[in-house]
């Protein structure tokens, strides 16, 4: 489908652009109504094309290549305990890290 066959009775017409510019609260002129009509239309024609060339024996894809995640098992390791931890904290309280209060709360 080319912009001359859009113009000449094309799917989408300058109403309907107009209608979809009021709903998109876009300004348009009346000049932009005729272009926007033949892009979209010129558009949706691509879209048809594209429907068209999938085929039934096809699979759908979401990548062009195959993707595959790349997965490890767990293990348990040995972590810091909480002293280790709290060591280096340059301020501690009931076994935790002390924080200044940044929401303004009460405490």
């Amino acid at each position: 489908m080319s912009p001359e066959s859009s113009s000449a009775g094309g799917a989408i017409t300058r109403d309907e652009v107009a209608h979809l510019a009021r709903l998109s609260r876009l300004a348009v002129t009346d000049a932009e109504l005729d272009v926007f009509a033949g892009q979209l239309d010129v558009i949706l024609g691509a879209v048809a094309r594209v429907g068209e060339v999938a085929a039934e024996d096809i699979p759908p894809t979401s990548h062009a290549v195959p993707l595959e995640n790349v997965f490890r098992p767990d293990e348990l390791r040995p972590g810091l305990t909480q002293e280790q931890a709290l060591s280096g904290a340059p301020a501690a309280e009931d076994g935790r890290f002390r924080v200044p209060q940044i929401l303004g709360e009460e405490q």
